[in-house]
C-alpha cells in the first residue's frame, strides 16, 4: 500500500513568521500535534511540533510572571525554533518504507510532497491506526499466535485449512521468530471457538500461544 492512501491530505500549516503562541493555539484548535511550515511561495521549509514549543517555553519554575511569559511567547516566531529541512517522502512511497524511515531516523512525522508541493503528512499516530486495523482489533473473533517452521508454503496450508472449515479469516500477520529457522504467525478468525481454532492450527505449530476470544 502506498502512503497516499493513508496520509492526512491538505494538512494544517503555518507561516514562519507566526508566533509560537499562535502556532500552539492553532494546533489545539485543529487537534494536531505538529505543523508543516510553508514560506510565501508555498515551499516547505520546516516542521514545528508541540514538543518544540514546550522546549522553547519558559520553565514553570521561572520567576517570570504570566504576562511576561505570554509576551515572550508572542515575540518568539516559528522560524526560530522549527526543525529545518525535514525529511520528506513522495505520495508513492510504500507504507512499510515510510515506517522504516521513521523508525531508523527517529522521526515523528513525514511531510508528503508532490512536485515540490506539500500534499499531505503522515505521523506515528497514523501508523498506529494502521497497526490497530491490521490486527483487526475492533472486529470480534478468536486470536492466537503460533510458532512455526519457516518453510515455503506453510502459511498457504494454514489459511487453506481455515478456508476448508468455511471460517472467516479476519487478519493474518507474520513476524520474526525466536531464530532464523522459525516464524510467528498471528491469526484472527471469526465464527470459531478458541479450542476449535487451536485444533486447526496445532498440526502446523511448534507452539500455540496467546489464545483469546473477543466479542
Amino acid at each position: 500500500m502506498i502512503i497516499e492512501r493513508r496520509m492526512t491530505k491538505d494538512p494544517v500549516v503555518c507561516a514562519p513568521d507566526m508566533s509560537i503562541q499562535d502556532a500552539a493555539d492553532l494546533m489545539k484548535r485543529e487537534h494536531v500535534h505538529r505543523l508543516p511550515v510553508l514560506d510565501k511561495s508555498g515551499k516547505l521549509i520546516g516542521v514545528i511540533s508541540e514538543k518544540d514549543i514546550l522546549k522553547a517555553a519558559p520553565s514553570p519554575a521561572s520567576t517570570l510572571s504570566a504576562y511576561e511569559t505570554n509576551y515572550l511567547l508572542a515575540k518568539l516566531t516559528v522560524k526560530k525554533i522549527m526543525s529545518r529541512n525535514p525529511v520528506t517522502i513522495s505520495k508513492d512511497t510504500t507504507v512499510e518504507d515510510a515506517a522504516t524511515l521513521m523508525i531508523d531516523q527517529d522521526l515523528s512525522c513525514l511531510p508528503v510532497l508532490e512536485e515540490g508541493k506539500l500534499v499531505g503528512i503522515v505521523s506515528k499516530s497514523d501508523l498506529f491506526k494502521m497497526l490497530v486495523e491490521s490486527f483487526g482489533a475492533r472486529i470480534p473473533g478468536t486470536t492466537l499466535t503460533i510458532l512455526v517452521k519457516d518453510r515455503k508454503g506453510i502459511l498457504a496450508e494454514i489459511i487453506g485449512k481455515i478456508s476448508e472449515k468455511q471460517l472467516d479469516l479476519v487478519t493474518c500477520s507474520c513476524f520474526s521468530g525466536t531464530e532464523n529457522s522459525n516464524r510467528y504467525i498471528y491469526l484472527k478468525v471469526s465464527g470459531v471457538s478458541a479450542s476449535e481454532l487451536v485444533d486447526i492450527v496445532k498440526p502446523y505449530a511448534i507452539e500455540v500461544m496467546d489464545v483469546k476470544e473477543s466479542k
